[in-house]
Parts: C-alpha cells; sequence; structure tokens
C-alpha cells in the first residue's frame, strides 16, 4: 500500500484555561465585589445581596425579569464566580443559608428594628468580624506574614480614615522589632515608595480600595521591585489588583459622617492577625523588643495622685563662681 503523502496532523492540545475558583463566602464576597461590577453583574448580585432565600426560590426566568437582564446573563455571573450555573450558584447560597451565624441584611434590619444604638452597632461589627474570617484564606495570610517576615522595610500608605489603621499597625510592627514606617503627608507617602527596592514590602489600606494616592503608591513600590500586600474592603477594587497579596475585610453598611466604621474594625482585625503572627514566628526577637520599650514607657505612665512614675529629675543649674 501505498503511504498517503499527506502527513496527518497531530491533535491540539487544548490550551490550559485557569478558572476562577468559587468563593468561600459567596454573599460577602459579591458584596466586597460590587463596587467593581458593569451594570448588568452588578444588579444580579443585588438582588442575591438583597433576599438570597428569596433568589433561590425563583427560575432563571423569573430571576431575569426582576434584574432586567438576560437568562444568558445569569448563566455567565454564575460561571465567572467559578460556578457551573444557576443550580451550582443556588446550592452554594443554600449552604450558606444553612450556617448558624448567617442572616439576611434585609431581615438583619427588621430584627434589629427595636434594637438601640449600641445594639445595632455592635451587631453589624460582629458581623462584619464573621464575614471577613470567611472571605480570607489561611494561605493569604501565611504569604503576608512569609514578606514581612523576610521584609528589610517596611512602608505602610493610607489617607484620610484609613491613615489610623495603617499607624497603629506600623506602630505596633515596630515594637516587636519590624522596621516599619508611615508618613502622614500623601507627597512623602508618594517619595517613599518611589524610594523602594527589591526585599522590601509595601502596605496599602483602603476601605474602597480605590483611593488615588494609595494605589499610586502600591504601584509605584511594586514596579520598583517591592512585595505589595492590600488590606481593602472592596474585591477586584484597584489597590486590589496593585496587590500581589490580598487581604479583604467585609464591607459595612453601617456609615457615621461617611465613615463606614465596622469596615475600620475589619481592617484592625486583620491587622491584628498578621501582628500574632509574627509574633509566634518570631517570638524571641519581638519578646526582646517588647521588653526594651516597656523599661521605658513604664516610666512615663502616671500614678494615682497625677505624679509621673519615677519621673527623670531635672539638672539644678551650678551656682556662678
Amino acid at each position: 500500500m501505498k503511504q498517503s503523502s499527506k502527513r496527518r496532523r497531530a491533535p491540539r492540545r487544548a490550551r490550559h484555561i485557569s478558572e476562577p475558583t468559587p468563593p468561600k463566602a459567596l454573599v460577602p464576597f459579591l458584596q466586597g465585589r460590587l463596587p467593581t461590577l458593569k451594570r448588568a453583574r452588578r444588579r444580579i448580585a443585588e438582588a442575591i445581596i438583597r433576599d438570597p432565600e428569596d433568589f433561590i426560590a425563583h427560575s432563571i426566568s423569573e430571576l431575569a425579569a426582576g434584574a432586567r437582564v438576560s437568562p444568558g446573563s445569569i448563566v455567565m455571573f454564575c460561571k465567572s464566580l467559578g460556578l457551573k450555573g444557576l443550580p451550582a450558584l443556588k446550592m452554594a447560597l443554600a449552604r450558606e443559608l444553612s450556617e448558624p451565624f448567617f442572616v439576611a441584611r434585609d431581615k438583619a434590619k427588621n430584627q434589629h428594628s427595636g434594637a438601640t444604638t449600641l445594639e445595632k452597632v455592635f451587631g453589624e461589627h460582629i458581623r462584619a468580624l464573621q464575614e471577613t474570617l470567611r472571605i480570607n484564606s489561611a494561605d493569604a495570610l501565611r504569604n503576608a506574614v512569609r514578606a514581612l517576615s523576610k521584609a528589610q522595610r517596611i512602608s505602610l500608605f493610607a489617607t484620610g480614615l484609613s491613615y489610623p489603621v495603617a499607624y497603629s499597625l506600623c506602630a505596633r510592627l515596630r515594637l516587636i522589632g519590624f522596621p516599619a514606617h508611615a508618613e502622614y503627608d500623601s507627597h512623602l507617602q508618594l517619595a517613599a515608595a518611589a524610594d523602594m527596592r527589591g526585599g522590601e514590602v509595601a502596605i496599602g489600606i483602603s476601605v474602597a480600595g480605590n483611593t488615588r494616592e494609595t494605589v499610586e503608591c502600591l504601584r509605584l513600590a511594586r514596579s520598583r521591585g517591592a512585595r505589595t500586600i492590600c488590606i481593602t474592603n472592596s474585591i477586584d477594587s484597584l489597590l486590589a489588583q496593585a496587590a500581589e497579596i490580598k487581604l479583604y475585610g467585609a464591607p459595612s453598611e453601617v456609615k457615621y459622617f461617611q465613615a463606614p466604621l465596622a469596615s475600620r474594625v475589619a481592617q484592625l482585625a486583620i491587622a491584628d492577625a498578621l501582628l500574632v503572627e509574627l509574633g509566634i514566628r518570631h517570638k524571641r526577637r519581638a519578646l526582646a523588643h517588647l521588653r526594651r520599650a516597656e523599661e521605658h514607657l513604664l516610666q512615663r505612665r502616671m500614678t494615682g495622685s497625677g505624679n509621673l512614675k519615677n519621673p527623670a529629675r531635672p539638672s539644678r543649674p551650678r551656682p556662678r563662681t
């Protein structure tokens, strides 16, 4: 038999396309991602967040009509979350609703309608902490701690009401022996980012994740070779995109003077987790620095009589001869 002159083409290998991993906590994840979603996907996400139980009870055509989108948009929305389709999304929501501390936001508001302001605020803070715990993976925290452990210098970038969180983290890092600093002025922060290099770590903190100064500093620090970490309450925000390691706080609806209080509590909890893990890994170093600091700081505390404990005595002027 004559061999065919035509060569058989080798079958093409399918390109490996990494599919998104389904989020561990769907509703908190969607709420954190809400500001970055386009119109159609945003309306679908809002319907889920508003009442997950009601969302499960409707068909795809009813959901599409209620959100003013096409059924295909709902399927694509599911796939963007790493889910095969609407049935997989409904199953994920059903599992989440079965968890003991999960309460839909509209129902939570009705439950708290007769509660005091103190109960409402504390309830929202507790919910924000629980959601923050579910959003973040242990791997993300370990990666952040590993980067901070090796850092030759740690620079923190934040503005506005996120700055107190950055300053608190900076101060406590220095107390346990890590070379951290945080400039207050935004221009000085930009200058500090421009001076960063490989082997250093930049941390950007922002609730919305789109503060121009903080995003620019993190982008600049990364371009200079520094490792970058973000603490934000907005998933897939500009700040999250600029960071290699992402830590998320749950977003909050409690706002006074445009300050989402529970969001700051979530950020501080993440900072505490970083500090505790660093302290455990570098126990001797942390204890040695804390003890040295305490020797001098305790002398500055005032007694019940209002006097400083062991105050330094002022030197008396020598008489002229």
